[in-house]
């Protein structure tokens, strides 16, 4: 079987929920040669978003989004391993990640979280619907210490709460000590600029590429 054919296997086994098959993907990627960040990049990421694009369209519900997840998470437990490998990350710092408040959408949060986390960081996972007020607090444990804030939001109600975070962490006299990444599908460029945060990233195996990258 081609690279090609496992990755679109790992994508539809995620979609189709199916636990054990998509396990058996991830171990079929590795003994095939393919890379670890390719299977997770352009297989798992792809089959998340799938279900999330039908979970918005109202085509699957909840209970479908947990199997697809637990697919996932026993699919990372082959792989994370090996992407630790191929993408050291030592003494990369620490990512304090969290989903805007009012909004509770944690399947892409938690596919970044484990990227990152694979990546070489240290996650300290704040959860869904977390106010502005914690995050801060958060960053503020930890001032001293390489930290990168990655906050998502998949609603333009949440997302607007990213601005008040980088205004808040001004006036707590914390923004310089910190990056700001934030992401979801309401998420530009220009929002990035506009609000005065680092960066953001159109997917979880880009979001550790660049986190990683405004951290050196």
């Amino acid at each position: 079987m081609g690279k090609q054919e496992i990755l679109d296997k790992l994508r539809d086994t995620i979609v189709k929920q199916d636990i054990n098959g998509c396990v058996a993907a991830a171990k079929e990627a590795l003994e095939a040669g393919v890379p670890a960040f390719d299977a997770i990049n352009d297989g798992l990421a792809l089959g998340m978003n799938i279900v999330g694009e039908k979970f918005e369209k109202a085509e699957i519900y909840l209970p479908q989004i947990m199997m697809s997840a637990k697919a996932m998470n026993g699919a990372m437990e082959i792989l994370a391993p090996e992407l630790a490998k191929e993408k050291p990350g030592e003494g990369t710092g620490t990512a304090i990640t969290f989903v805007q408040e009012g909004d509770i959408h944690d399947i892409g949060h938690r596919l970044v979280s484990t990227m990152l986390g694979a990546s070489g960081f240290t996650i300290v996972d704040l959860g869904v619907d977390v106010p502005n007020e914690t995050v801060v607090e958060e960053v503020a444990k930890l001032k001293g210490h390489k930290v990168v804030l990655v906050g998502s939001a998949l609603m333009t109600t949440s997302m607007l709460g990213q601005k008040d975070v980088v205004i808040l962490l001004k006036e707590a006299g914390l923004r310089d000590s910190v990056k700001c990444m934030f992401g979801g599908a309401p998420v530009t460029k220009e929002w990035i600029k506009e609000i005065g945060a680092d960066a953001t990233a159109e997917n979880a195996a880009e979001a550790a590429r660049v986190a990683i990258d405004i951290m050196k």
